[in-house]
């Protein structure tokens, strides 16, 4: 295969290409060698190819019409790794999410119903629902909006996403460990995947403040060594097996919030710093404040109340989540604002 039709689009902080299932090869192997051409991989600047040189612009969406039963359409992400001849299904992305609604819309996967469509998303990844509202006045959805998130310049339509039954989505279990803290290395950590497989500990006690930037992040060779050798021990606890090439669990680094929020943390995902934090990495961390005894609780400043709205903080700004829970205080619901924009719409070479 050498070429297929597809949309470049902005979803959240994260960009890629978004293809119709129908659209790319059947056979698994075909369609992940066409990937790695499309984007460039392997090579870290991925010069003969669509990628950015960086993960969070990697990123592929398959999308196709459901047969789940009040589901309207299926995702599949996709991670088209940089530097290695690797595309990866073992996680979602909460960001690449957010543009999956209107890319039903455009490709008329889905009718709009009015000024605003809700688009009910079946992650193929982890087999939980999604659903995302999507402005559409006139009946087409818009990208033109007062929303702003931090991370991406300007202001676009809102595209808030309700996440349903994220629990153990990957691990089988909110705490796959069964324990709200266990010690890896001599480091106290939190093992929980509501959406996303993360490792949350405090950032004190891996010799970092939490405040840094990115790029000193980045080039701390020791630290990520530090937390690279706890990713690798837990991976079987967390139901995950050898995650030496895996892309999960991602790596979260918390400190008490400064800029008024409920935590701020530094994300690894896993072997590079994020510039921002990924949505369902951010919904795993604010749950992890929640729960007692945990590293994120003892730092995070959280409000009291059955509806939390719970500000991450992150390098580029903060991401906010908002937690339902019940009577006993786990989470049943969470949900996040976040805005997309279509960038392209062609055909993409391989």
């Amino acid at each position: 295969m050498t070429s297929a039709p597809c949309m470049w689009m902005r979803g959240g902080t994260s960009k890629g290409g978004y293809f119709l299932k129908s659209d790319l090869p059947a056979d698994t192997a075909a369609r992940d060698a066409f990937l790695l051409a499309v984007m460039g991989s392997p090579d870290p600047r991925q010069i003969d190819g669509m990628g950015g040189a960086d993960p969070l612009t990697s990123k592929v969406a398959v999308v196709s019409k459901s047969t789940h039963e009040g589901i309207d359409v299926d995702y599949l992400f996709l991670q088209v790794f940089v530097d290695k001849a690797v595309v990866s299904d073992a996680q979602n992305c909460g960001n690449i999410l957010a543009g999956i609604g209107p890319f039903a819309l455009e490709r008329r996967l889905v009718t709009a119903t009015g000024d605003e469509t809700r688009v009910a998303i079946f992650m193929e990844n982890t087999g939980q629902v999604a659903v995302a509202t999507v402005q559409t006045p006139g009946g087409v959805p818009t990208y033109s909006g007062t929303a702003a998130i931090d991370g991406v310049p300007g202001t676009h339509a809102p595209i808030p996403l309700e996440f349903r039954d994220t629990a153990g989505s990957s691990c089988g279990a909110l705490l796959p460990s069964g324990n709200a803290v266990d010690v890896v290395n001599g480091v106290a950590v939190t093992l929980i995947d509501n959406g996303m497989p993360c490792v949350v500990m405090k950032a004190a006690d891996v010799g970092i403040t939490g405040y840094e930037e990115r790029d000193s992040l980045d080039a701390n060779t020791e630290l990520k060594a530090k937390i690279e050798a706890i990713r690798l021990a837990v991976g079987e606890r967390m139901n995950l097996g050898n995650v030496t090439d895996k892309s999960v669990p991602k790596m979260m680094l918390v400190a008490p919030p400064r800029n008024g929020g409920a935590v701020t943390v530094r994300s690894f995902i896993p072997h590079r710093a994020h510039a921002t934090i990924g949505v369902l990495g951010a919904v795993s961390v604010a749950t992890a404040c929640l729960i007692e005894g945990s590293p994120a609780a003892e730092v995070a400043v959280v409000a009291k109340g059955s509806r939390k709205t719970l500000s991450v903080e992150h390098p580029t700004g903060e991401m906010s989540c908002v937690l339902e829970t019940d009577e006993s205080g786990a989470v049943v619901s969470a949900a996040l604002l976040r805005t997309a924009r279509k960038l392209m719409d062609g055909v993409v070479f391989g």
